[in-house]
């Protein structure tokens, strides 16, 4: 069994620096990316925290639409559940982990409360309701919003706050780059055409859509400079920040200075982006505030509310070097 010296080890921190980043320790001064590194670890070898604790009252199984491999590769959803996790820690419930690869192993434990993370089918919706009625979704919304709790972001209302802040510094050319599965509740590109029609300054080959990668960023940047050469938007509203820094990428080899000629806004704030070159702005989602959220609805639920609730988590616009 894994244990702490040996993610100190190959994490090339020491295990006091180890233990106290699993421990969620707030005090402590380490970059985000040394804890993403000590977590992915952890996660890689198995690690189980043998630290006394209370016995835990109610047992909450976590699922995550993606793979790992996928999860290791999205900050975003990484600090969600990080949330999570810290919340159960901090609360003294028991938590159990199912990637959705791996759910058929959902029945084998004795859950009480779920915590869905991503998109999922009816089906699948339908299925974990026979386990359990207490649930609540994070980051989606599904057809029937009166019967379950919800964690969510208001993608709309951050999406016009981009828009209104590329007005304001007089662009009128503003393309958008974003992913091509968006879900329903998932309004970034269906409310940038409404908006932009709205302005009178909508043009639809200003859109590109892709997956929600660095590498369709960088492509589709790449197109959207082949499309346009000069008159190419002199700014661009990203679906997140993935894709941004893949955007980034595209102008820089292309020597198309940014913000100098084109201005970009990402959306997520992932720890990556305030290192970037240049820092890039984005609208920023409390992750881990959702995460931590969705525990306490449960609970909520466990304590006897049996009325659906949805909670909105805010946004805020963080303006960096990629933009002005």
């Amino acid at each position: 069994m894994a244990t702490i010296k040996d993610i100190a080890e190959k994490a090339g921190v020491s295990t006091a620096t180890v233990s106290r980043v699993l421990n969620y320790d707030s005090t402590l001064s380490v970059s985000e990316e040394t804890k993403k590194k000590v977590f992915e670890i952890a996660e890689e070898l198995a690690y189980e925290k043998r630290t006394a604790r209370k016995t835990a009252v109610s047992k909450i199984a976590l699922i995550n639409w993606r793979t790992q491999e996928e999860e290791l590769n999205d900050l975003y959803y990484m600090s969600i559940r990080l949330g999570i996790e810290r919340r159960c820690d901090q609360l003294s419930l028991g938590i159990v982990k199912f990637f959705r690869n791996s759910i058929t192993e959902l029945t084998k434990e004795n859950i009480q409360g779920i915590i869905l993370l991503g998109v999922y089918s009816e089906e699948e919706i339908a299925c974990f309701k026979d386990i359990t009625p207490n649930m609540v979704f994070v980051d989606c919304l599904v057809h029937d919003e009166d019967h379950f709790d919800y964690v969510v972001i208001d993608h709309a209302r951050a999406t016009r706050k981009v828009i209104d802040y590329f007005l304001a510094k007089g662009h009128k050319e503003i393309g958008y780059i974003g992913g091509n599965k968006a879900s329903a509740y998932d309004g970034r590109r269906s409310t940038f055409k409404a908006y932009m029609k709205e302005k009178e300054l909508l043009r639809e080959d200003y859109i590109y859509s892709g997956r929600f990668t660095v590498t369709d960023g960088y492509e589709l940047m790449k197109k959207a400079i082949d499309d346009h050469g000069d008159q190419l938007p002199t700014a661009f509203f990203v679906g997140n920040d993935s894709m941004a820094i893949g955007c980034l990428n595209a102008l820089n080899e292309a020597e198309i200075p940014v913000p100098g000629r084109v201005n970009i806004v990402g959306f997520n704030d992932i720890s990556i982006c305030r290192y970037f070159s240049p820092p890039l702005s984005t609208v920023k989602v409390y992750t881990e505030l959702m995460g931590e959220t969705a525990v306490d609805l449960l609970v909520e639920s466990f304590n006897g509310r049996n009325i659906p609730k949805k909670v909105v988590v805010a946004t805020k616009l963080k303006i960096r070097q990629s933009s002005f």
